[in-house]
């Protein structure tokens, strides 16, 4: 059985939801939950744009075309999707990187991506 990792997110505090409509998490839950079996670290709640979503498909990840075979329904820009912080930081150094959520973003993100690389993205600092 697969166990949860504590959601929370950057802060330290209660992990909010990154999306229900799409559907997004690695367990598919409408958070950017993690756990032993997440190897791509699906921790990142972005925003999507045409930038990001272009990129992703170049590099051999289309998160826009639709694929029935697995219920996906493709991708657009506005759409809020708990993105693989590898990809993000990726995207980050390529200067494509979408905004972010960070109070929906795990706090395992941190793993992988510097938090003031996390916050140039963030939508959500007051």
């Amino acid at each position: 059985m697969q166990e949860f990792e504590p959601s929370q997110n950057v802060f330290g505090g209660k992990l909010e939801t990154c999306s229900d409509a799409p559907k997004t998490g690695f367990f598919r839950n409408g958070c950017c939950d993690t756990g032993s079996s997440d190897s791509g670290s699906h921790t990142v709640c972005v925003v999507l744009n045409d930038e990001f979503l272009a990129f992703s498909k170049y590099v051999g990840n289309d998160l826009s075309t639709p694929n029935p075979r697995y219920g996906f329904l493709g991708l657009k820009p506005g759409d809020q999707w708990c993105l693989c912080a590898g990809r993000f930081l990726q995207a980050h150094e390529q200067g494509l990187a979408p905004h972010v959520l960070l109070k929906s973003t795990h706090h395992r993100a941190l793993d992988i991506v510097p938090f003031d690389v996390l916050k140039q993205y963030a939508i959500d600092l007051q």
